[in-house]
């Protein structure tokens, strides 16, 4: 009996209080961020591609590693949100501004900020993990909407590829939360 109560409820030390467990919390997500099977890699635009890692329904961001290879290009866009990317490999930049992230540099990009991400030519492969908020509004040299992607748009692709890669439609449920 008590190795039950001390199973499912927490008792404060310093207060003494019972600390209930939640109902309706979703478990975690701890997973290898670099998948070795190639499949969970989901196609985003010629030689540039995702791997989802949070797709957040309640807040509408997500957290993906984007992957880009052979000097791949991710369209003009802006973010209505804040984003936070790591390079984990490789180097890209921005056609707007003249820094480089490089591996292991840290990027912000604040809201409404316009940009294009481009891989140099001599760079082989770029992995960088991205935080996501909102969505991806795609522009125009003269800044018109031609697109977006938000988290729906985001599982919706997943789907499809997960199931066309044969890992079935619902293998990106893992990922939504």
């Amino acid at each position: 009996m008590a190795a039950d109560f001390a199973a499912n409820y927490q008792v404060n030390s310093r207060y003494g209080a019972l600390v209930l467990p939640s109902a309706g919390i979703v478990p975690e997500i701890a997973i290898g961020a670099v998948p070795d099977d190639q499949r969970v890699w989901v196609p985003q635009a010629p030689d540039v591609w995702f791997r989802p890692l949070l797709l957040n329904t309640v807040t509408g961001g997500w957290c993906n590693l984007l992957r880009v290879r052979r000097s791949g290009v991710l369209h003009r866009h802006r973010h209505p949100m804040a984003v936070i990317g790591y390079v984990i490999k490789g180097r890209w930049r921005y056609l707007e501004h003249d820094w480089i992230a490089e591996e292991g540099s840290f990027v912000y990009e604040p809201p409404g900020e316009i940009h294009t991400l481009v891989v140099p030519d001599d760079c082989a492969e770029m992995i960088t993990f991205f935080n996501i908020g909102g969505a991806m509004i795609y522009l125009d040299e003269s800044g018109r909407q031609t697109g977006y992607e938000d988290v729906f748009t985001k599982i919706e692709m997943c789907r499809a590829h997960y199931a066309a890669a044969g890992l079935g439609g619902a293998f990106a449920d893992q990922f939504i939360r």
